[in-house]
């Protein structure tokens, strides 16, 4: 997160100095396309405050916490970027456990700050009181924020901490609201129709649970239908509208969110809705057989996940998960509904959810960008050395002969001149006659530096080689050790996808229980039914 909001402010602090030196640009775009290592490069040798800042943003992004903290350090004791300086000094102190110096940095981020970054100081002290259980102090923290992301996610936080405290969801609904009108200020808006989605979902499963089924249903309706919390919200709709005996129009919704991956939530219980709302319409036939779909399509999905969790042992979580969901052939007009739709992209989503898993998938993605890196060095380094070869198996022509000519073609243009300098009747031809010989005199000088070098190119085509050879070395080493660390991240990465698709596994067993249960159920009533008509 805070790499994302530095780099926003990149843009707005060196922009005015970008064409006093390029390196400032080239870092600058560098970091915020991903190049971490590029942005350090372009940035080595510039001085003031944006090239600190420059190098403290890449050294973060590459892991080397301790090389940034001093950057970071010498920022805030200066007059630029003390407030994004004091939130990553800050964020390094909460990842480290130090909560009081962390406080103590992210007030200094809030007083010296401006736009994103002081909102994110804010959100962050209100989120350590909230923590600590200080829900007023964390109220007014929020409530001296600018309206936007930060303070409705603080808003949807504190709301979390009013539901599970208190019996009645009252002050949980209106921190609700409060975040709902402060989301719509957002300038980010596929972030801001993301969080608007969630903060309606809780709103309407909180009415629900407190019974106000209409308020329930008017949070829900207004749900985007291309959201990850969709499938959700239209189950909660169901949920509303049962409640209310509208069975048909519950099952519609529950109907709708059948279409979705049965890894989003809501979607497995939609498909026990439905055998139910036809239950309550009383139509039996309909609910076994709804019981019935249902039951088949946990069983496929108990395959799907079976046949993921042996490409995972086959190919690794990395490519099996993230690779192979991420490169999809759908055509362009296909990819925005087909993106919701896949199911191992549902499950890549859901994956996503547990910060461990966030850092694992971070972890290999960012040692694979490093392999990618020291391979294309390593191949630029190999056609480099072949040149070299190939202009050390080229002997040098003689040019020791050639040169006495020219010098001696020289001489006579050098007398013809002082010839001309003589008969020179007006300034202006003086000085012409002036400049052919400055031009002698430096072709002179290029022709006796030509011969010097061409004397002692093999020995410094040697000594190129030499090094190109030593950077190679140095390379592999470097390809060898990020490929271990790749494989221990990946094996960690395996661990932890195998377990989630083992737990979805449980999930859809467990599913299956109570779809066989409903079905015995509805068997023996229709048996009973059978029975007393038979005795009647």
């Amino acid at each position: 997160m805070i790499l994302i909001a530095t780099t926003l402010l990149l843009s707005v602090t060196v922009s005015a100095r970008a064409d006093e030196d390029p390196a400032i640009g080239l870092a600058s775009f560098a970091l915020a396309s991903g190049s971490p290592e590029q942005s350090l490069f372009y940035s080595r040798n510039l001085s003031g405050y944006p090239g600190t800042w420059l190098r403290a943003q890449a050294l973060l992004a590459l892991g080397q916490v301790n090389k940034a903290r001093p950057l970071l350090q010498y920022l805030i004791e200066g007059e630029h970027q003390r407030g994004a300086a004091a939130l990553a000094l800050a964020r390094i102190a909460l990842d480290e456990g130090e909560e009081i110096e962390a406080r103590e940095r992210f007030q200094i981020a809030a007083d010296a700050g401006y736009g994103e970054v002081r909102e994110q100081a804010l959100y962050e002290l209100a989120e350590l009181a909230r923590r600590a259980g200080h829900r007023d102090m964390t109220g007014r923290i929020l409530s001296g924020m600018e309206a936007g992301y930060w303070a409705a996610l603080g808003y949807m936080n504190l709301a979390a901490d009013y539901s599970k405290r208190d019996l009645n969801p009252a002050r949980a609904l209106v921190a609700l609201r409060v975040a709902l009108a402060m989301s719509e200020h957002d300038t980010v808006s596929e972030r801001s129709r993301n969080l608007r989605s969630q903060l309606l979902v809780r709103a309407g499963y909180l009415s629900y649970q407190n019974e106000e089924y209409e308020k329930a249903i008017d949070f829900l309706d207004q749900v985007s239908l291309d959201s990850y919390h969709t499938p959700r919200a239209l189950y909660f709709h169901g949920l509303a509208l049962t409640a209310r005996d509208n069975h048909r129009a519950a099952m519609q919704s529950w109907h709708r969110a059948k279409k979705y991956p049965l890894a989003y939530p809501g979607v497995q219980e939609a498909w026990l809705g439905m055998g139910r709302g036809y239950d309550l319409s009383g139509y039996l036939g309909q609910a076994g057989e709804a019981y019935l779909a249902a039951n088949a399509s946990y069983e496929g999905e108990r395959v799907t996940l079976r046949n993921l969790a042996s490409q995972i042992r086959q190919d690794g979580a990395w490519k099996s998960m993230v690779q192979d969901a991420r490169d999809s052939e759908a055509q362009w007009f296909l990819s925005d509904s087909r993106t919701l739709t896949q199911p191992r992209m549902a499950y890549l989503f859901r994956f996503m959810e547990d910060p461990a898993a966030q850092d694992a998938v971070g972890n290999v993605s960012a040692l694979a960008r490093v392999e990618a890196l020291l391979e294309e060095k390593a191949n630029n380094l190999e056609v480099f050395r072949g040149s070299l070869k190939n202009r050390l198996e080229t002997p040098t022509k003689p040019v020791s002969g050639r040169q006495e000519s020219l010098f001696a073609g020289l001489e006579t243009l050098r007398a013809r001149i002082e010839d001309l300098r003589g008969k020179a009747d007006r300034p202006d031809r003086l000085t012409t006659i002036n400049r052919s010989a400055k031009s002698i005199q430096d072709i002179e000088a290029s022709l006796r530096l030509l011969g010097e070098r061409l004397a002692t190119r093999d020995a410094r085509l040697e000594q190129l080689l030499q090094k190109t050879n030593i950077v190679l070395s140095r390379i592999q080493v470097l390809r060898s050790r990020a490929a271990s660390l790749r494989g221990r991240a990946e094996s960690k990465l395996d661990d932890l996808a195998l377990a989630f698709v083992s737990k979805h596994d449980d999930r859809m067993a467990h599913a299956l229980d109570k779809t066989e249960q409903k079905i015995a159920h509805l068997y023996e009533y229709l048996a009973l039914e059978t029975l007393e008509r038979g005795d009647q």
